[in-house]
């Protein structure tokens, strides 16, 4: 049995995600200049559940290495990667974090009025010397028909970046989804009962 977690996100959102749940972890953020961005680029025609797969199991191979270099005590160890996506859309198949204000109003055009998927992965690394224990959790979202004045308004509060498609639910962005069917918790991030099952698997105790 373990007591705690490391978790290989700087994500606020999946910190009060672990938390809510009971899960005691520690971080185990990148280190200064470890290219953590080239794992996130997405492969030519590639679609977004092999996407989202890879990027976590990526992030897993990081973190182990990371774990490994830093000679901590071993505790499994928690990856996750999040996308959104309108299948079969030739320029929507993979909507990452936007670039710029541009980029965001660009996302939030193709997914206005529109049923998109939100994708997140998770993987825990249970033994240093096996596979991570790896799942993928879809859900999919209605997006109300967005104006130009609320895009851009909501653009300007900056909340659009650092988020898959350009929005959060758990925010201002909660405003714009009238309906979802699926995980509201895997939408923001990590979904919880996927991730409990993980967990239970890697006989982490919760509180």
């Amino acid at each position: 049995m373990y007591s705690f977690i490391y978790l290989a996100s700087q994500s606020p959102r999946r910190q009060e995600l672990l938390k809510q749940i009971g899960v005691r972890f520690e971080m185990l953020a990148p280190s200064p200049g470890e290219d953590t961005e080239s794992i996130e680029a997405p492969l030519p025609h590639e679609k977004a559940r092999a996407y989202v797969e890879r990027v976590t199991l990526a992030k897993s191979a990081a973190a182990l290495a990371r774990w490994q270099v830093r000679g901590l005590v071993w505790a499994p160890i928690l990856c996750a990667d999040t996308t959104v996506s309108l299948p079969n859309s030739g320029e929507g198949e993979i909507l990452g974090k936007p670039t710029s204000p541009a980029d965001a109003a660009h996302i939030l055009n193709l997914l206005s009025g529109k049923v998109h998927e939100v994708l997140t992965a998770v993987a825990i690394t249970v033994n240093p010397n096996e596979k991570p224990l790896c799942l993928v959790q879809v859900s999919k979202v209605q997006f109300a028909k967005l104006s130009e004045d609320q895009i851009a308004t909501y653009i300007a509060s900056a909340e659009p970046f650092g988020k898959a498609g350009a929005y959060g639910i758990q925010g201002l962005g909660g405003a714009f989804i009238p309906e979802i069917e699926g995980s509201y918790s895997g939408i923001m991030g990590l979904p919880l009962f996927e991730t409990a099952q993980l967990l239970d698997r890697a006989q982490v105790t919760r509180i």
